[in-house]
């Protein structure tokens, strides 16, 4: 009877402990709970997805470890909730007066994982890494729910916080000093989620071996520099590119240290006893992010950290983006790219809204100099609604950062190595401010794709949306995920996408109504802006 018993047991005591591993596919066992290399995560599981929140891929970047490169997080032991969205990075946020305020903790090195619940076809899912925007100083993983995006296409996809502002970008010969060439944290963090997809994405039923590196905004222009980057190689295999194109240059080493030195006079730390470097790690959050730091950048109530970003001429990005792309930095690596017609509408019409054709002239001529005729007598004031969509044109089509004409140059150039898919969104959003139209503005890709929350955003969810549009979104997120699977958007369902080459002048254009070859060079006078 007593040996009965413990047979009895033994065999309760078997089907009461997860078989999991960190290579174990989760569909064997209960698909909430999953051991990653740091130990047990349980998620949960709704609306045909499992999704877990919260988990550390990198030590807390806090106290002697605030700039510095990351390290792989302590295990942890039993089992850890992961159903509760991690804190953002620090950074700007606003009362309800609109008055800055801190926002976040430095504890944040935390990323969101979210998968189907089930299988629509054989073998492991490609991961996609989502990297968020919010010009390199504000954004969250938690404010992009890839659910639609994971069941629509069979994929997992992976949304990451990484350092913001001058905790993520501030360049300073006394952090130098200290060994690690200092400048580009938030592009480490980066890199160091992506090792931890690579260690534990076949946890979460995802392919080690194909990660799709995507981001919008300034998670584009983050994509672009791991292109770029020797570090990066071999991280991920497919990249995604929206309205952040590679061709525009980012700051050099010598441009961001004068701005860190700017900074580090600012905080009072430039002739501190103890150091430079440790007076910096004993600054309070509030006074980094809220104190101006640019020279040449007044405080106008905008957003302060604005100068901090990418730094070329390190050992993490020794080149120009485009520079290194051009000479094979991505080669092998299929891209999509692309961009919406009307990206800076959404900057320009609310703040310009009483620009008159003489302050459009004004502005053209300080921005442009002796070309500013040239670009008048293209754009000239009178053929548009209202002087700011001149100038939202002007600035789109010659894209000082996230504009048209340089993501077709980087189609071009990264095209010389690798498959390049490049798109417009022309799908207008039918918002109006006033009487003047947003069309498709910066952004209005993003719920074709994924659903967002982000703080004082205007983009509308998919039950806002038309039925066509909805359509939209289903195609769209076909072309994405199949790009995915197979490093090729085309699928025999959709009209075909043809891939960009050296000289390309068209893209597929996105509508509602119609997607099609655009003339997209045309549209957007690329020509012209190419002599500018």
């Amino acid at each position: 009877m007593k040996r009965r018993l413990v047979i009895v047991l033994a065999l309760l005591l078997t089907t009461l402990t997860p078989k999991v591993t960190a290579g174990a596919d989760p569909l064997d066992h209960d698909p909430t709970l999953v051991r990653t290399d740091g130990g047990y995560v349980r998620g949960g599981k709704e609306d045909g997805v499992v999704r877990f929140s919260g988990i550390p891929y990198a030590t807390p970047p806090v106290g002697d470890q605030r700039w510095r490169a990351p390290t792989p997080p302590r295990p942890w032991t039993g089992v850890r909730d992961a159903t509760t969205p991690a804190g953002k990075c620090p950074q700007v946020g606003r009362d309800e007066e609109f008055n800055p305020i801190l926002v976040g903790s430095e504890n944040c090195l935390y990323l969101d994982v979210v998968a189907p619940a089930r299988h629509s076809r054989p073998g492991r899912r490609p991961v996609v890494v989502w990297l968020h925007g919010g010009n390199l100083a504000s954004g969250a993983a938690s404010e992009y729910d890839g659910a639609r995006l994971a069941t629509g296409g069979d994929v997992v996809v992976v949304t990451i916080n990484y350092r913001l502002g001058a905790l993520g970008f501030l360049s300073s010969n006394a952090l130098d000093a200290e060994g690690t060439v200092s400048g580009n944290y938030g592009l480490l963090d980066q890199a160091e989620a992506l090792r931890w997809v690579r260690r534990n994405a076949a946890a979460f039923g995802g392919h080690p071996n194909l990660v799709v590196l995507a981001g919008q905004s300034a998670g584009a222009r983050s994509v672009c520099t791991h292109l770029a980057s020797p570090g990066s190689r071999g991280l991920f295999q497919r990249a995604i590119v929206q309205s952040g194109a590679c061709a525009n240059p980012v700051m050099t080493k010598a441009v961001a240290d004068r701005k860190g030195a700017q900074a580090v006079g600012t905080l009072g730390c430039a002739d501190a006893p103890g150091g430079t470097a440790a007076c910096l790690r004993s600054v309070p959050v509030a006074d980094l992010l809220l104190k101006p730091a640019d020279p040449d950048r007044p405080v106008t109530g905008e957003r302060r950290d604005d100068p901090w970003g990418p730094v070329a001429g390190t050992p993490y990005l020794p080149w120009q983006p485009i520079d290194a792309i051009r000479h094979g930095s991505a080669a092998g690596v299929p891209l999509l790219i692309g961009s919406t017609h009307d990206e800076m509408r959404a900057f320009v019409l609310g703040r310009y809204a009483d620009l008159t054709a003489d302050g459009y002239a004004a502005m053209m001529r300080t921005a442009f100099g002796a070309d500013a005729e040239a670009v008048l007598g293209k754009y000239p004031a009178e053929a548009f609604a209202h002087p700011a969509l001149a100038l939202a044109t002007v600035l789109t089509d010659w894209g000082g950062g996230i504009g048209s004409c340089p993501a077709l140059a980087t189609a071009r150039t990264a095209a010389r190595h690798a498959p390049v898919y490049a798109y417009e969104l022309t799908e207008s959003s039918g918002q109006l401010l006033g009487n003047l139209p947003y069309g498709a503005y910066h952004g209005w890709d993003l719920p074709f794709l994924l659903d967002t929350s982000i703080p004082r955003s205007q983009y509308p969810g998919l039950h806002d949306m038309t039925p066509p549009q909805r359509r939209l979104s289903q195609a769209m997120i076909a072309y994405w995920t199949t790009f995915a699977h197979r490093g090729d958007p085309n699928t025999p369902d959709l009209p075909p996408w043809a891939p960009a080459h050296a000289m390309s002048t068209s893209v597929l254009g996105l509508a509602a109504d119609s997607i099609a070859p655009t003339p997209f060079a045309t549209d957007h006078h690329c020509t012209f802006w190419n002599r500018i």
